[in-house]
């Protein structure tokens, strides 16, 4: 990679039609915060911004076969981020062509759902999610309900505190859990280590519900890592970007608002002749980044 060569993120998700979520959020993330985004896509969901109707999952082999052309052919990748996968078998595809690359700080923002109608959560998914990704994760983004199946393997087994699913994730090998619970008026979000807790950041919560919030704060924690950030600094920058761009989302259809991934570029801002600049001083979340 060259001295000029931004630094590569790769991505694996689903496709996302509206743009809102999976690995289209996640390139604008990417793209936004300074880096390449590189995309393994792990299946595709038939949606628009208020309904997702299908999500179909690709063959595994055509995943893992993927992930290693792209691997082999550009090896400088700096951070991995991995979204939603549909079943156990993806998993199992992805864990393996990941371990091969365990330098490499790996992020894992799982969801289990699309909007609270196509649940992905069957025994096997998570039971292989946590057996296989969780040892091998930098930090796990995820929200309570998610740290909960992800420790209870068994749907039908008596569910866990989440002080102790917590502490079973560290305690497989997970490096940090950033805990995301979302009250009346704010969002608390919690960084967790062996060490116990490492920080929590509270967010005002918008009035409208937003797409792709887990997805974003994973590439954007992807991307300041890939920077060379530190992780807990990492958390930090990457929900100031997050709350940012939910401050600036948008709502294009009928249903969800989206993420303005690209808020500073409606900068008010004038150049030296008096036309309006898009390109702010800095990269939000990345220190020293100059623009121009």
């Amino acid at each position: 990679m060259t001295g000029d060569s931004p630094p590569i993120v790769l991505t694996f998700g689903l496709s996302d039609p509206t743009g809102g979520s999976g690995l289209q959020a996640d390139l604008l993330t990417l793209a936004s915060m300074g880096c390449h985004g590189a995309t393994v896509l792990t299946g595709y969901a038939i949606r628009d911004s208020a309904t997702c109707d299908e999500v179909t999952g690709l063959d595994p082999d055509t995943v893992a076969t993927q992930a290693r052309m792209l691997l082999e052919d550009i090896p400088a990748v700096a951070a991995f981020k991995i979204g939603a996968a549909t079943r156990a078998e993806l998993v199992f595809a992805i864990a393996e062509v990941v371990s091969d690359y365990d330098d490499v700080p790996l992020i894992l923002a799982p969801d289990f759902t699309l909007d609270d109608e196509h649940v992905l959560s069957a025994d096997e998914l998570r039971e292989s999610l946590a057996d296989l990704l969780v040892p091998q994760t930098t930090m796990l983004i995820a929200d309570s309900a998610t740290l909960l199946q992800l420790t209870q393997p068994d749907s039908d087994a008596e569910a866990p505190t989440l002080d102790t699913a917590i502490s079973h994730i560290l305690a497989q090998g997970c490096e940090y859990v950033l805990a995301m619970e979302t009250g009346t008026h704010r969002h608390v979000n919690t960084l967790y280590s062996k060490e116990g807790q490492v920080r929590q950041d509270m967010w005002d919560r918008g009035l409208h519900r937003v797409m792709g919030l887990t997805d974003t704060l994973g590439a954007a924690v992807a991307a300041l890592l890939a920077n060379g950030q530190e992780p807990a600094e990492a958390a930090r920058e990457a929900q100031e970007y997050v709350f940012q761009a939910a401050r600036a989302a948008f709502r294009p259809g009928m249903g969800a608002y989206l993420l303005d991934r690209f808020f500073w570029a409606r900068s008010n801002d004038t150049d030296e002749d008096g036309e309006t600049s898009l390109l702010p001083d800095e990269i939000p979340g990345v220190p020293g980044e100059a623009r121009h």
